[in-house]
């Protein structure tokens, strides 16, 4: 009798918000998009992204003073694309990120206008096929790449030769 398995396999991991941990979520995340057949470059970009949002968790979200906090991470694996989770339950974002700070350099800014940091939330959008930003008491980034097998994108609509 076969077994029902569920859409999606989930890993779940939980860090320490310190900054000596980040390669610890890099490293997961490498080991699971390498399993989903992701490509070298897809996998660093990947990489990136996840360790951008660990690291916004690490310098935003708890008070120096207080103890560190928890960074959650939870990979679900669909076998057309990779849903990453990182979360923390620090004190969250003030708003939700504005268009502008999405654009890189803040768009119309100058460069000695701009502060160390902040091109984060850029990145991610950049790097990830789909990015979903929640606050509250404390901040997910959800994070979706997909698989593209032989160089087509899945939602490719082109034309057949016996449309034409």
């Amino acid at each position: 009798m076969a077994q029902k398995r569920s859409e999606a396999d989930v890993i779940s991991l939980q860090l320490p918000s310190l900054p000596e941990y980040l390669g610890v979520a890099r490293l997961t995340v490498s080991g699971v998009a390498n399993r989903l057949g992701f490509t070298y470059d897809e996998i660093e970009d990947i990489k990136l992204a996840v360790g951008e949002a660990c690291s916004n968790a690490v310098k935003h979200a708890y008070r120096l003073e207080e103890e560190p906090g928890l960074i959650s991470l939870s990979f679900s694996i669909y076998p057309d694309r990779l849903v990453i989770v990182v979360t923390d339950e620090g004190k969250g974002l003030d708003r939700e990120p504005s268009a502008d700070q999405l654009a890189p350099l803040y768009a119309g800014r100058d460069l000695d206008e701009v502060e160390e940091g902040g091109l984060g939330l850029y990145l991610i959008h950049a790097l990830m096929d789909e990015v979903d930003i929640r606050t509250g008491d404390g901040v997910s980034v959800s994070m979706t790449k997909y698989v593209q097998r032989d160089g087509v994108a899945g939602d490719d609509r082109t034309i057949s030769e016996e449309e034409v």
